[in-house]
C-alpha cells in the first residue's frame, strides 16, 4: 500500500468499550492512519452521512443497535466503505453471517497488532480498488458522451418528452432527465436518468446487477463486478429521490440478485 493512502485514509471506530476504542485507534495511528472513535451505532451512522469513511471496525455486540444492523445501513449511506467487524469468540455465527452481507474481514478480540494492520491493509487497498475502477467508469462514461454528442448520435433532444407519473403527484421528463412536485425539482445525470429509465420500464420486475449494468453502460460485467459498479450509482439516485414521499423505498436490493423498482403504480 502507498504511503499516500496510508496518510489519506480515514478510519472509523465503532466499539462500547472504551478501552478497545482506545487501543485499536493507537494501534493505527502510529500507523498514520487518520482515526475517529465512537461508542454506539447512531453516531457512527451519522459520521457516515457527513464525511467520507473509507473503512470502519465495527463491534458487533453493542448496546442498542448492533453491528451487523449498522453494517446493513451503512451499505445504503456509504456503499463504499468497506468494514471489518469486530468479534468475540461467542458471536463468530454472527461475524460469519456479515461476511455474506459484504464485510471485507473479522477480528477475534482481542487481536494482535499484526492482525489488526494486516487487515486493514487489505481492506484498504480493496477500498482503492474500487474507487480507481469507479473513476475509470466515469472517464468512460463522460467519453462516451461526449462522442455522442461530437456525433449527433444523442437523440435525446429530438425524442420529445417521455412524461412519466409517479405515485403522490410525481412527474419525471426522461428526456430531460428531471423529476419534480410542486416546488421541489430534481435534475439527473445522464446516468441516472438512464438508470432510472431501466428501472421505470421494468416496475416490478427483479432486474440483475449485470443485466442493469448492460442496458445503462453498454459493456458486460462480470457477477463480481456488476454490483460494485452499481452500488454507488444506485445510491445517488436513492438521495435523489429521497425529497419525494417514500422516494427512497422505491428502489428495493434483492439480495444477491440485484434490483427491483416498486411503486404504487405507474401511469
Amino acid at each position: 500500500m502507498g504511503l499516500l493512502l496510508i496518510m489519506t485514509a480515514m478510519i472509523l471506530i465503532v466499539d462500547d468499550e472504551k478501552t478497545a476504542r482506545k487501543s485499536l485507534a493507537d494501534i493505527l495511528r502510529l500507523e498514520g492512519y487518520n482515526v475517529v472513535a465512537v461508542d454506539n451505532g447512531d453516531a457512527a451512522l451519522s459520521l457516515l452521512s457527513e464525511q467520507e469513511i473509507n473503512l470502519m471496525l465495527l463491534d458487533i455486540r453493542m448496546p442498542g443497535m448492533s453491528g451487523v444492523e449498522v453494517m446493513r445501513k451503512a451499505a445504503e449511506i456509504s456503499p463504499s466503505t468497506q468494514i471489518i467487524m469486530l468479534t468475540a469468540h461467542g458471536s463468530m455465527d454472527s461475524a460469519i453471517e456479515s461476511l455474506r452481507y459484504g464485510a471485507h474481514d473479522y477480528l477475534l478480540k482481542p487481536s494482535s497488532p499484526q492482525e489488526i494492520l494486516s487487515s486493514v491493509s487489505g481492506a484498504l487497498a480493496r477500498h482503492a480498488d474500487g474507487q480507481h475502477k469507479r473513476l475509470l467508469l466515469q472517464q468512460m462514461e463522460t467519453s462516451l458522451q461526449q462522442l455522442k454528442d461530437a456525433e449527433g448520435l444523442d437523440q435525446s433532444s429530438n425524442a420529445g418528452q417521455r412524461l412519466v407519473s409517479l405515485p403522490n403527484g410525481v412527474m419525471v421528463d426522461l428526456a430531460r432527465r428531471e423529476m419534480w412536485r410542486g416546488t421541489v425539482r430534481v435534475t439527473l445525470t445522464p446516468t441516472e436518468g438512464k438508470l432510472l429509465k431501466v428501472l421505470i420500464e421494468n416496475t416490478g420486475s427483479v432486474m440483475t446487477h449485470r443485466d442493469l449494468v448492460f442496458l445503462v453502460q453498454g459493456y458486460e460485467t462480470t457477477d463480481w463486478e456488476a454490483p460494485e459498479v452499481l452500488r454507488p450509482l444506485i445510491s445517488r439516485l436513492r438521495r435523489k429521490l429521497s425529497p419525494f414521499p417514500n422516494g427512497e423505498k422505491w428502489i428495493s436490493n434483492i439480495r444477491g440478485t440485484g434490483y427491483v423498482f416498486n411503486v404504487d403504480k405507474i401511469i
